[in-house]
């Protein structure tokens, strides 16, 4: 792009540039629409935690976690499923004991790992435990941040 006098465009740099909420919804659709993650079939019945009483109510929560995982791992890598667990657990309620932190369904963790990897957006770590983001799956996740955050025109 030919520069316009004394104008300057300035583009993200990555995903951390952009607000997490709207990326994890824009990366899911991204997800939804290539229609290359392999979903479970159990998605529709299946809990999240044990702390909790329902399924959730959002029919695409699967891409949702599959997103917000990547994002994770974009920030923070590798990482593998009991970290996925610690990330998404939450306060379970005892009643009139009190409450306590429980970790997330491993069940799930495990599948949505699965999913990025057969999409081919995170691999397996070689030296250890744990999985981390492909420079293909960096550079989608930062294709995805840049459609998002809007071009700012720096004067000079």
């Amino acid at each position: 792009m030919a520069p316009i006098a004394g104008v300057q465009f300035k583009y993200p740099s990555s995903v951390k540039d952009v607000d997490q909420h709207k990326f994890v919804k824009a990366f899911a659709a991204f997800l939804k629409k290539s229609g290359k993650a392999k979903v479970p079939e159990w998605v529709d019945i299946v809990k999240t935690s044990k702390a909790k009483e329902l399924a959730p109510y959002d029919e695409d929560w699967f891409y949702i976690r599959c997103a917000a995982i990547a994002r994770h791992m974009y920030i923070r890598s590798p990482i593998g499923t009991n970290t996925v667990r610690k990330i998404f657990g939450t306060r379970k309620r005892n009643g009139a004991t009190p409450s306590h932190f429980c970790p997330s369904s491993g069940s799930v963790a495990r599948k949505a790992l699965q999913a990025l990897e057969s999409v081919k957006l995170v691999e397996k770590v070689p030296e250890g435990s744990g999985r981390r983001l492909t420079s293909q799956g960096r550079r989608d996740l930062d294709r995805i941040a840049a459609q998002l955050k809007p071009k700012k025109l720096i004067t000079e």
